[in-house]
């Protein structure tokens, strides 16, 4: 293993004059006379006394032109927020299409990007398909036209419980197309998690597919939609069936199982259809997506995305924080069933940008599978979790050695709070020491980042940079007292809203302004602790509603866990508070260690003391358990209520989203 020991508080990442003279965001400054990044974020989210090109109003209409959106009919203004920043309308009177900006004018005859590869992807068995965005876009119509065949209009729901194979992106570009809400639905989730996102925006028709492959092994969908459809309380009248495995011994079926009447395969609905549609002009605040939070806590919440909001936003980010070029090869590991995974797409394609796609497991049929990947189709951007890099550094520098990976122009990471050691051994040894890391916090309510550092910028490790341009963000106290520049640590908010912020939740406003408005008045509350340092970088330290209060004083998980990852034998940990007499809350530590080392007493108390002497002894965990892996969502998160839940006995609620349930009883065999 790599020496890792990292000074925290010190510049790691100075990028060269030459790079940051290279990127999209030093272009934008250039144009605009834009002096540094201070001043960037300055003028993009800050209205400034004589200074007419400033603001976020000002910013986000230069975007339009700047970036080449097009709108069939101009907007009136940019914004009307007479109802507040909870309910501003944005680009009101305007119409606009995300199919057409994404992919229609990219296909057109005349265009030269006609022939471009729009999606590169990889099965798992090595399989290797090209789309281009000809064919996708003959695909898409034909999606149009089998959605219309069935009578979906306007505003109608439909779900996408589908494998990761080129077709979902054609499927949710159809639904574009004909103005119907796509409803993506993670491919991992079990009945439970599915019949909740079918039955709340009542789905009308489901897309799914036969099934996929996870480490060498078929995984089955078409029994666990079917479940889904009997348990879910609406009517699902059509179901639309991908053959991903086919009918063979490996499948372990001959087909999947189908229900006269209402499904189909995919070759019969789709394949069939007239591969020419005309998209449709819609109002700039139409709904295009609703994507559901991740359900960790409580019922999952619908997020509603309208196409001009979802549109601009993630073009925004992938042109300025990942410095897109025409020839980039961008992969980001997630599922269609996660914000990032529409994210990528909309923000790439709005370019005739190339994206990658790999269906199964990062570490079939070895650790390097990623490593092999980006060297075969010389990837240049590549975002993952902290916790998948944690488990694949946790397998040796070894798998590195022999595969290229110079092709990488910047890293990109999210999801949750890294430790120093991890980030340093992405950055040097994937990134060569020279590739930043672009580490992005927002989520699902803006389809987006509220903080994400620009590629000109230095990196200390696990920093998030800063604000997003034209996000309005700041850090408050429990009074809703901005202490940014006082350097505290406070919640992290919304001053203003973004084109991308859910115009409510699917199951109304009551719960939308209670979830995120409530706390003060016009503030956003992401739910955050979040910090500045005297240096200017802003940093996180995990969910204040995760915060751990012992004996009247809090802090975060993710800050217990990273002391806990200093030693030098600790690869992976998770933090949880449990009940205690004395203290009201007790803190218990779960780690995995690497590989060969012995797990002892001693090492307890070495880890226990580590903490305390962080943090102060009552954060000192009470108990130290060691484990061999955490139970986490397909995107290498630890679910730590899982792990809470397991420990005090208490109802597990809703796990569809955990990959490897079979790491509860290491959980719970923990000593």
């Amino acid at each position: 293993m790599t020496d890792t020991t990292v000074d925290i508080d010190g510049i790691v990442h100075e990028p060269s004059q030459e790079f940051v003279e290279s990127t999209n965001v030093w272009e934008f400054m250039q144009t605009y006379d834009i002096a540094d990044y201070d001043e960037l974020i300055e003028r993009t989210t800050t209205e400034i006394e004589g200074v007419e090109e400033s603001g976020v109003e000002w910013f986000w209409d230069e975007l339009v032109e700047y970036l080449d959106i097009e709108f069939y009919e101009e907007y009136a203004k940019v914004r009307d927020d007479t109802a507040g920043p909870q309910f501003t309308d944005w680009f009101p009177e305007g119409t606009i299409n995300i199919a057409h900006n994404a992919l229609d004018r990219h296909a057109a005859i005349d265009n030269e990007r006609r022939n471009k590869v729009a999606c590169i992807w990889e099965g798992e068995d090595g399989e290797i398909r090209e789309v281009t965005f000809h064919e996708l876009h003959r695909q898409a119509n034909q999606v149009a036209n089998a959605l219309a065949e069935r009578g979906v209009e306007t505003g109608d729901t439909v779900g996408l419980y589908m494998p990761m194979v080129p077709e979902v992106i054609s499927i949710l570009y159809g639904c574009f197309k004909i103005g119907a809400v796509a409803v993506p639905i993670f491919s991992g989730f079990g009945v439970d998690a599915t019949a909740t996102r079918l039955e709340d925006p009542a789905c009308s028709v489901l897309f799914t597919g036969d099934g996929f492959r996870r480490r060498g092994d078929p995984v089955t969908l078409k029994g666990t939609a079917d479940k889904a459809i009997e348990e879910a309380d609406t009517n699902v009248e059509s179901v639309i069936v991908y053959e991903r495995l086919g009918a063979s011994e490996e499948s372990g079926d001959v087909t999947a199982p189908m229900t006269e009447g209402r499904d189909e395969w995919w070759v019969d609905a789709v394949e069939s259809q007239s591969d020419e549609y005309d998209t449709k002009e819609l109002p700039s605040d139409q709904e295009s997506m609703l994507l559901y939070s991740s359900g960790t806590t409580g019922k999952p919440k619908g997020i509603v995305h309208t196409h001009a909001g979802a549109q601009i936003q993630c073009a925004k980010e992938l042109h300025f924080g990942f410095d897109l070029k025409p020839g980039d090869r961008f992969f980001w590991v997630s599922d269609i069933g996660w914000m990032m995974g529409p994210w990528t797409l909309i923000g790439n394609h709005t370019f005739g940008g190339t994206v990658f796609m790999y269906e199964g497991a990062p570490d079939y049929p070895d650790p390097d599978r990623f490593w092999e990947m980006i060297d075969r189709h010389k990837l240049t951007q590549f975002g993952i979790s902290p916790t998948a890099i944690r488990a694949l550094r946790k397998q040796g520098d070894e798998w590195l050695e022999g595969h290229d990976l110079s092709s990488l122009r910047l890293l990109g990471s999210t999801g949750e709070p890294w430790d120093p050691e991890s980030w340093q051994w992405f950055y040097e040894n994937v990134g060569n020491g020279e590739t930043p890391i672009i580490n992005i916090s927002g989520g699902t309510e803006i389809c987006g980042c509220f903080l994400m550092p620009m590629p000109i910028q230095s990196l200390k490790p696990c920093t998030l940079g800063g604000p997003g341009l034209g996000m309005d963000i700041d850090i408050v106290d429990s009074e809703g007292n901005s202490v940014k520049e006082d350097n505290k640590r406070g919640y992290l908010v919304a001053r203003d809203s973004c084109p991308s912020m859910t115009k409510s939740l699917w199951s109304g406003d009551e719960r939308y302004l209670d979830e995120y408005w409530s706390t003060w008045d016009d503030l956003w509350d992401h739910g955050d602790w979040a910090q500045k340092d005297e240096d200017g970088f802003w940093f996180l330290h995990g969910r204040a509603d995760d915060a751990l209060n012992v004996a009247g004083r809090k802090v975060g998980p993710a800050e217990v866990e990273g002391a806990a990852i200093e030693h030098e034998v600790v690869n992976q940990a998770a933090a949880v508070g449990v009940p205690d007499d004395t203290t009201g809350t007790a803190v218990v530590l779960y780690v995995v260690v690497e590989g060969g080392i012995k797990e002892s007493d001693e090492l307890r108390e070495e880890i226990r003391e580590l903490v305390g002497e962080a943090h102060g002894k009552p954060f000192r965990p009470r108990e130290v358990l060691f484990v061999d892996e955490f139970p986490k969502t397909q995107s290498g998160k630890i679910i730590r209520r899982a792990v809470e839940a397991t420990y005090t006995g208490e109802d597990f609620g809703d796990l569809s989203s955990i990959e490897n349930p079979e790491a509860l009883e290491e959980i719970e065999n923990a000593r």
